[in-house]
C-alpha cells in the first residue's frame, strides 16, 4: 500500500461496520498542491480513506483471504472542508457482501459536522494479488491497537 489514510481503527464489527480516524497533518504531501495558500484534504482522498477502511472490513471478515478494489462510487457528497490539524472520523457500513463484490456506505465527520458521505462498491480479490497476507495482518494489528485482542485475532 503506497499510502495509508487510516490512522486508527476504533471499532470493528466483523463483516458489518467499522469506525476509524484520519489525522490530517500539515506534513501530508498532498497539501503542498491542494492548495498551497489554503490547504484542504482532497475529496478523492477522503473517498480513498473510506475505501481503505472498507478493505480492512473485508480482510478481517475473510480471514485476510480477500481484499477489495473500488469499482463504483455513487452519491458522493462533500459538505465541510478538512484542513491541517483536523481529525476526520469515518464510519463505513456493509450494505451487502457477496463472493465477487461488496457494497458500502460511508459517513465522515470533522469538528462535529458532516464532512462527506457516499456509497461505493468494491470488487473482492485475493489479498495475495495486492500484498502478502502476513503484511496485511501486521498492518491491521498496528491500526487496530485500540480494539480488544479478541477482535484483532
Amino acid at each position: 500500500m503506497r499510502f495509508i489514510l487510516i490512522d486508527r481503527i476504533l471499532e470493528l464489527e466483523s463483516g458489518k461496520r467499522a469506525r476509524a480516524i484520519k489525522n490530517v497533518s500539515m506534513t501530508e504531501d498532498f497539501l503542498a498542491f491542494h492548495f498551497p495558500d489554503t490547504p484542504i484534504m482532497p475529496g478523492a482522498l477522503m473517498a480513498e480513506a473510506a475505501v481503505q477502511l472498507a478493505g480492512w472490513i473485508i480482510r478481517e471478515a475473510t480471514g485476510f483471504q480477500k481484499s477489495g478494489l473500488p469499482i463504483e462510487f455513487d452519491r458522493a457528497k462533500f459538505h465541510e472542508l478538512v484542513r491541517p490539524g483536523d481529525q476526520l472520523e469515518l464510519v463505513v457500513e456493509v450494505e451487502q457482501m457477496g463472493e465477487e463484490t461488496a457494497s458500502f456506505t460511508a459517513q465522515m465527520t470533522c469538528r462535529g459536522k458532516r464532512a462527506a458521505s457516499g456509497r461505493f462498491v468494491l470488487k473482492l480479490v485475493p489479498t495475495e494479488d495486492l500484498e502478502a497476507i502476513e503484511d496485511a495482518k501486521r498492518m491491521f494489528n498496528v491500526l487496530s491497537t485500540s480494539l480488544s485482542a479478541r477482535a484483532r485475532s
